[in-house]
């Protein structure tokens, strides 16, 4: 974006910025240009964002409590499953305890194969799990175990019908029920360990789940509202910027940064065509202003043309006269002082035409002494009908500026102008011309008078439009043309003045490198 060109202005000159920008910079077709790179854009509004950051923040929420959920769903199926596994741990031991008994008393056979079969339909119920919990080959030794240690307990409910077959299948079978039914209770209990420890891994996840979501919601919440403020902030602090530039005199448009148009849009096209608008009328006041000063200086160049014009006259009067009488070298002495008054009476017309006539902006090098120098001859007769003198103090070797000649002798002719009428009952103009000594690489051009000066309390707002401390005299555009000049000339101008003492006007203007 275009920045404004002048960024030096003194603090007492800047509270009050009113700017044109030259003829001829054909501001609305840059508003266009503009307008249409702005619009020519696919759209992502602001609503749209926000939707988009609330959705996403509903689906964090959201996968979060599902898996929440999840997690729950798995603690209570993990909960059936160890009371089941608890319930086949208690079976089998109490299966166990009345073997013992049978092998010691040789009583309760028939309550050990009960609680052998309810362990196994216990084991049943949930084979996935089972298998899930210790594995699919240890799933598999157990039900071999069970199934085995079930068989033998048949065995011997099928052999206590007669004394010497019961103790033949006692002798038989004992060592290896006994074995069977160690690694059953050792699976169980293994089963069931393994179990508690899932369970108490998802406590501990479900536990830390909402810590760690608060956190994931924090972070999204802090980046959610850095989005949306990045997405604020920056075209409100380009309006800002592009606020201040229009105040400094910078009026071009502007453009867009973003790939997407949103709500700002319409606002930034509404800034451009105010830009547009501000700078037609701008333009409209500084010529209003350039029409005023023509009328002023009509009456000075009007007597000054006045004087050659009568000497021609004059002279013509005597050719007629004394012609016979004449010698040639008198009638080509006069002859010269005919075209010498004509030349006076052209040059006086010429500098009017060229203050006057409106053209492309034209910028140029220009040396400061010449400038001053010619812009002085305009006002001359208003000088002398005024009883103002004036003192042209060049300082020797100025390096030359950058501008409009036409733009910076207007400038100069409106403070001429203004110095003139406080002046009313004559006085001293001092025009002085040197480097900047605070300012490296300015030319400092002070134009000062001995009038009688600005109230402090109107010196703030000396370059506001309209505003105009000779009432019903002036149109207070002078001074506010002047600095919007000077402006885009990438330089500044600002006031000191004291009432009865004068008052001094010091333009800066960048030197050319």
């Amino acid at each position: 974006m275009p920045q404004p060109h002048d960024e030096r202005v003194d603090p007492v000159s800047s509270m009050h910025k009113p700017q044109v920008v030259a003829a001829g910079s054909h501001p609305d077709a840059a508003a266009s240009a503009a307008d249409s790179a702005l619009l020519h854009r696919p759209s992502f509004t602001l609503r749209k964002k926000i939707a988009l950051s609330f959705l996403l923040c509903f689906l964090v929420i959201g996968g979060v409590t599902f898996f929440s959920y999840g997690i729950l769903v798995r603690i209570e199926s993990k909960l059936y499953f160890l009371e089941l596994a608890d319930r086949y741990t208690a079976e089998v031991q109490q299966a166990r305890r009345y073997e013992k008994n049978f092998f010691l008393y040789g009583t309760d056979l028939e309550v050990a194969l009960n609680h052998i079969r309810t362990a196994h339909r216990i084991f049943a119920k949930a084979p996935a799990e089972t298998s899930r919990a210790v594995g699919r080959r240890t799933f598999e030794e157990m039900l071999a175990h069970l199934e085995r240690y079930e068989q033998l307990l048949g065995r011997l409910h099928a052999a206590s019908g007669g004394e010497n077959a019961a103790k033949r299948a006692k002798l038989a079978v004992e060592p290896e029920l006994r074995e069977h039914g160690a690694q059953m209770v050792e699976a169980a209990f293994r089963v069931a360990e393994a179990e508690r420890q899932s369970v108490l891994r998802l406590l501990k996840v479900s536990k830390s789940m909402p810590v760690a979501a608060l956190g994931v919601l924090l972070l999204l919440i802090l980046y959610i509202t850095v989005f949306l403020a990045r997405q604020l902030m920056r075209p409100i602090g380009r309006l800002v910027t592009a606020t201040g530039r229009i105040a400094q005199g910078d009026f071009s448009p502007l453009l867009p940064q973003r790939k997407y148009r949103d709500e700002f849009t319409s606002l930034f096209l509404a800034i451009n065509h105010m830009v547009s608008e501000l700078n037609r009328r701008q333009e409209m006041l500084a010529e209003a202003q350039k029409l005023r000063a023509i009328g002023t200086l009509t009456a000075g160049i009007a007597h000054e043309l006045n004087n050659p014009i009568n000497n021609i006259s004059l002279t013509v009067e005597a050719l007629l006269e004394d012609n016979v009488t004449l010698s040639d070298e008198e009638r080509v002495e006069m002859y010269r002082d005919l075209l010498s008054q004509a030349e006076r009476a052209q040059g006086v017309v010429r500098n009017l035409l060229d203050f006057s006539r409106q053209r492309e902006v034209n910028m140029e090098p220009l040396h400061i002494e010449p400038l001053l120098g010619n812009t002085t001859k305009l006002v001359r007769n208003q000088m002398a009908m005024s009883q103002v003198k004036v003192e042209l103090r060049i300082a020797d070797g100025l390096p030359p500026v950058h501008g409009d000649r036409q733009q910076l002798s207007q400038v100069f002719v409106n403070l001429y102008l203004n110095a003139i009428d406080a002046m009313s009952g004559g006085g001293l103009l001092e025009v002085t011309a040197a480097l900047a000594a605070d300012r490296q690489g300015f030319v400092r051009i002070d134009v000062t008078d001995s009038g009688t000066g600005i109230p402090e309390e109107a010196l703030p707002y000396v370059f506001d439009p309209f505003f105009s401390t000779k009432g019903a005299k002036g149109t207070g555009l002078g001074l506010s043309v002047s600095y919007g000049i000077i402006a885009k000339h990438g330089g500044s101008i600002l006031a000191s003045s004291r009432v009865g003492q004068g008052t001094t006007f010091s333009v800066f203007l960048p030197a050319r490198p």
